[in-house]
């Protein structure tokens, strides 16, 4: 027997086995090769930190590692198969008949090949670095001359990398943008312990920024004559406060309660994003109310206020997609055509970051008070004087606090302090903060025992907010925050702590 040949047949036995559907891919196209070879070239040597091989190191590879869900075989065939969609000389519906076969394949593979997936569609399909830098030193050349126009288009289409195509070609058979909506979702995990999903992860923010564009969705009211199969997606997706049951889901969606979401043509069945709306006389302060489900109806006649108690994303694959401030103006706009008298529109909102944060930041704001203050708070906790331990166990619980308590007023001081001026690169700490006030929302008022459920007493003690959306002042608004200055009202702002 050959030496070649017994080592080529105990090598194999080390192989993982082959499905059948492995077996018949075709050998790699000249694209494939190149990829590889180029990738391997730059990487063939893994660093003594025993960091994951690259897919350059993998695809040149014999043998897979024990922590590589495919080996560099079935690598191989499915960085084929990718290519294979883009394949300049397959229609765009072949390349997307191509496409949803991988789909096929992603529906029965485990966590771990799928992950791999996603390693080939990031790190083999980027753009062509030296035509990049060649069109890129055109562009400046021309930059002044009348070939700066030409030269820019040049430039910009040799930045386009063959990832998009890829997308592309997924999107082109009926259920592909979901898939790629899906699969975006699952990776998210996956990204702050794997920078290298970064680039894919990018790619399909842009793209879906463009699919998903407010222009091509539509405005709809859902309500309880709506499909069986939406109220169920209500149920599922709300993520404010939670609905128990199809009363609580009944009332929520009465006659005097509103919601809408935002539908796009290829999830036709999904909302993007929904919000809740109650009409009501006055501006809400507690979200018990308007989730009682034995309470009266409003007289709609009487209707003044509308107040969005609830705005919930669907999709965590849309992540940096926004939408929510075209939303909140769509409803706004409608709502005005049926309520003519309605004239505040408002937000009952939760607090969800400000218990963590006050556990981290009472310090300095305790050491803000004045002498007299901290006197004051420091015989309310029983501790002169007062220190962060002392103040977070005396407000730990809230509901029992009178409206006088040194230490009420204390904790409504430090969350408009959270709300109103404390800021990260430019942005108020707080997520929900960030969302209203980023459209031009301004921090109207606080409210004690605003939602008293374990969730509210968990995330902020209770506490909630009022964010006004005043149609004449959104830009200015805008332009306040774009400045560093949260908007917040005479009555919030008078709560600030002043530094002695």
């Amino acid at each position: 027997m050959k030496p070649t040949n017994w080592i080529s047949r105990n090598v194999s036995r080390l192989l993982p086995a082959v499905s059948a559907e492995q077996k018949e891919a075709p050998a790699l196209d000249k694209t494939a090769q190149t990829a590889i070879k180029s990738g391997a070239n730059a990487e063939r040597t893994v660093d003594a930190d025993k960091r994951p091989r690259s897919t350059h190191v993998r695809l040149k590879a014999t043998l897979g590692q024990k922590d590589e869900a495919l080996s560099p075989r079935v690598l191989r065939r499915i960085l084929q198969e990718l290519h294979a969609i883009i394949d300049p000389k397959v229609s765009e519906v072949e390349g997307g008949r191509r496409a949803q076969a991988i789909a096929a394949w992603y529906a029965g593979a485990t966590p771990e090949h799928r992950r791999d997936l996603w390693l080939l569609m990031s790190e083999q399909f980027v753009a062509d670095p030296l035509k990049v830098k060649a069109a890129q030193v055109q562009f400046a050349a021309a930059v002044g001359t009348p070939e700066e126009a030409v030269a820019e288009v040049n430039y910009r289409r040799a930045t386009v990398s063959p990832r998009r195509r890829v997308l592309q070609r997924f999107s082109v058979y009926p259920g592909g943008i979901e898939f790629l909506v899906n699969l975006r979702a699952e990776m998210q995990p996956s990204l702050k312990q794997d920078k290298r999903l970064m680039a894919l992860d990018v790619e399909m923010e842009y793209m879906f920024s463009t699919w998903f564009d407010v222009g091509f969705l539509d405005l709809r009211r859902i309500s309880w004559d709506s499909p069986a199969s939406l109220i169920e997606k209500l149920i599922q997706y709300e993520a404010v406060h939670d609905i128990k049951s199809w009363a609580d889901v009944k009332n929520r969606l009465d006659s005097d309660r509103r919601c809408y979401g935002f539908f796009h043509p290829r999830l036709p069945g999904v909302p993007l994003i929904f919000v809740e709306v109650a009409l009501v006389d006055e501006m809400a302060g507690a979200i018990t109310p308007l989730l009682d489900e034995q309470a009266a109806h409003a007289d709609l006649s009487r209707a003044t206020t509308a107040i969005f108690y609830s705005i919930s994303n669907t999709q965590t694959g849309l992540r940096g997609v926004s939408f929510g401030d075209s939303l909140i103006k769509r409803v706004v706009e409608t709502l005005k055509e049926e309520f003519p008298k309605l004239r505040i529109f408002a937000t009952l909102s939760p607090i969800p970051g400000f218990r963590a944060w006050l556990g981290k930041h009472v310090g300095p704001l305790i050491e803000a008070l004045n002498e007299r203050e901290k006197l004051a708070l420091g015989r309310a906790v029983g501790c002169e004087p007062p220190g962060p331990t002392d103040f977070l166990a005396a407000v730990d619980t809230p509901l029992t606090l009178t409206e006088k308590s040194a230490v009420r007023q204390m904790l409504l001081r430090c969350a408009a302090h959270y709300l109103g001026q404390a800021l990260v690169d430019g942005k108020p700490v707080d997520p929900v903060a960030r969302f209203h006030l980023g459209n031009g929302a301004r921090v109207e008022r606080l409210n004690w025992a605003g939602d008293p459920s374990g969730k509210g007493l968990k995330q902020s003690y209770g506490l909630m907010v009022n964010y006004l959306y005043d149609l004449r002042r959104l830009d200015k608004h805008r332009r306040q925050l774009a400045q560093g200055k949260i908007p917040v009202s005479k009555a919030v702002e008078a709560l600030f702590i002043k530094p002695t």
